[in-house]
C-alpha cells in the first residue's frame, strides 16, 4: 500500500494537524493509534486488485483546551466523498429512524408549507423525502453526485455541494433561510468546522434550530466502539466540546437527547436563543460528563490497550472456529467493518467475504483486506457456519432479516464491545 503522503499534480491528498482544529490549542494528546488504514468508502472494482492502495494514519487524539477528540489526519473531502457508496436508505433502521425524526420535528417546530427545512450532506433524500410527503419545503445539501441523483429522483430537491459559509451566504442571498436545519452524521466529517457552524449560523430564520446527530464520544469509550474511528469521521463529539463549539459562535445548545442509533448518539439542538426546558437537559449531561471524567485526559488512558485487548480475542476466537473447520464471512461493507478489519489484521483465509444490501457496493471488494461483496441472499444459499456482524449497530435488523440463515443452523458473531456469538 501507498501512504498519504503521495499527491495527485502538486496537490497533497491529506495532511496532519498539529493543532486542534476547534480551538487551535496545541494541548493534543494520543488516545489510540490504529496504524495506517486505506479509506474506510474506498472500494476497489476488480480491475483495481492488482493496483496499490493509499493509506493514511488513523491516530485519535484528545485537545485538552477544548475536550474535543478528533483524529490528526485531514484526507481532502473531495478524494473522501466526490463518489459516494453509502446510502441510508439501504437500512430499515435508518428509514424508521427518520420518519420519527420528520414526525417530531414537524410536530414540535410546527412546521407548515411555508417552512424551510434544510438538511446537510441529505444524502439519498432518505430523511427529506418524508417531509416531501407532508408537502414542507426542504433543500437537500449533498456533495456526492451519484448519492445526489439518487435524492433528485426521489422529488427530493438537492444541491450539489459541499456546505461551507460561502454556500451559506449564497443561500442566505437567495432567500433560503431555514426554520430548521439538520446535520444528521456530518458535523463528525467537517474538517473546517468553525467555518461549518458560521454557515449554520447564517441559514437560521429567527427563531428557527439546528439539529445535528453525530456518535456520542462517551459511548464510544464506554463500549469500545473503536470501529466507529475511520477517515470521514474527523471529530468525536461530547456535550462539553459542542457546548464550547457552539458558545463560540453565538449558538446556544439548547437540548440534548441521547438515543440508540449508530451504537449510541446525541442528537443536540442549537439556537440562537435560549429554551429554558430543553437547557435543563442539556445541564445534566454536562454534569454526568464530569462526574464520569470525559473532560479530562484520565479518562482515555486506557483506551488504545483495551482496542488491542479486543482484536486479539476477536482474532483468537475465528482462528479457533476456522481451525474446527467452520467457514466464516462477515455481513455489512460498512466504513466501520473496514476499521476493524484493517486494525484486527485477521489471517488470510480467516473471513471468505462479505455480504451487504447496499447494491452499490455489491461486485466490488473491500478497502484493505480485498474481500468480495455479495448480495445478503448468499447466506442461504452457501449456509457459511458462523457471519461476523460488522455493522452490529444494526443487529437486530440483521438478525430479523436473516431467520432462514439462523434457522439452518447459521451463527453470527458481534464483535463490540467483546466478542460473542448470537
Amino acid at each position: 500500500m501507498n501512504h498519504a503522503e503521495t499527491e495527485v499534480g502538486a496537490v497533497p491528498l491529506s495532511s496532519s494537524i498539529s493543532a486542534c482544529r476547534s480551538c487551535g490549542s496545541t494541548q493534543l494528546h494520543l488516545v489510540a493509534d490504529l496504524g495506517s488504514t486505506p479509506l474506510a468508502n474506498a472500494f476497489l472494482t476488480a480491475d483495481q486488485l492488482n493496483q496499490s492502495e493509499l493509506t493514511f494514519p488513523l491516530k485519535l487524539v484528545f485537545c485538552a483546551n477544548c475536550t474535543l477528540v478528533q483524529i490528526t489526519e485531514t484526507v481532502r473531502p473531495d478524494v473522501l466523498f466526490a463518489n459516494y457508496l453509502y446510502a441510508s436508505s439501504y437500512s430499515d433502521t435508518m428509514l424508521h429512524h427518520a420518519r420519527v425524526t420528520c414526525d417530531k420535528l414537524c410536530r414540535e417546530r410546527c412546521l407548515t408549507e411555508s417552512s424551510l427545512v434544510i438538511e446537510i450532506a441529505s444524502n439519498d433524500g432518505y430523511l427529506l423525502q418524508f417531509f416531501v410527503e407532508r408537502k414542507i419545503p426542504v433543500l437537500g445539501i449533498e456533495p456526492a453526485t451519484n448519492i445526489a441523483a439518487i435524492a433528485q429522483r426521489r422529488g427530493v430537491p438537492t444541491r450539489l455541494a459541499f456546505f461551507e459559509s460561502s454556500l451559506a451566504n449564497q443561500l442566505a442571498d437567495e432567500d433560503l433561510c431555514a426554520d430548521v436545519v439538520v446535520g444528521n452524521n456530518v458535523l463528525a466529517h467537517v474538517s473546517e468546522i468553525n467555518d461549518f457552524i458560521t454557515g449554520v449560523k447564517r441559514i437560521l430564520k429567527p427563531g428557527a434550530i439546528a439539529r445535528f446527530e453525530f456518535p456520542y464520544l462517551g459511548d464510544l469509550i464506554r463500549n469500545l466502539e473503536f470501529d466507529t474511528i475511520y477517515h470521514e469521521h474527523i471529530f468525536y463529539f461530547s456535550a462539553h466540546s459542542i457546548e464550547t463549539l457552539l458558545n463560540r459562535h453565538g449558538l446556544v445548545f439548547t437540548d440534548v437527547e441521547h438515543i440508540p442509533i449508530h451504537g449510541g448518539s446525541l442528537a443536540v439542538t442549537a439556537a440562537l436563543e435560549l429554551d429554558t426546558l430543553g437547557r435543563g437537559r442539556v445541564e445534566r449531561l454536562l454534569v454526568e460528563e464530569r462526574q464520569r471524567g470525559i473532560d479530562r485526559l484520565p479518562f482515555y488512558s486506557d483506551f488504545g490497550t483495551r482496542v488491542i485487548a479486543n482484536t486479539r480475542r476477536l482474532k483468537n476466537l475465528t482462528a479457533r472456529l476456522r481451525s474446527s473447520g467452520n467457514r466464516i464471512c462477515a455481513y455489512g461493507a460498512s466504513a466501520k467493518g473496514s476499521t476493524l478489519l484493517n486494525t484486527a489484521r485477521f489471517k488470510a483465509g480467516t473471513l471468505e467475504y462479505i455480504v451487504d444490501r447496499n447494491e452499490l457496493k455489491q461486485g466490488l471488494f473491500t478497502p484493505g483486506t480485498r474481500l468480495p461483496i455479495f448480495a445478503p441472499e448468499r447466506l442461504t444459499q452457501d449456509r457459511p457456519d458462523y457471519v461476523l456482524v460488522l455493522t452490529w449497530n444494526f443487529l437486530d435488523e440483521i438478525l430479523q432479516q436473516q431467520r432462514a440463515y439462523r434457522e439452518l443452523g447459521g451463527k453470527f458473531i458481534v464483535p463490540i464491545p467483546s466478542p460473542v456469538i448470537v
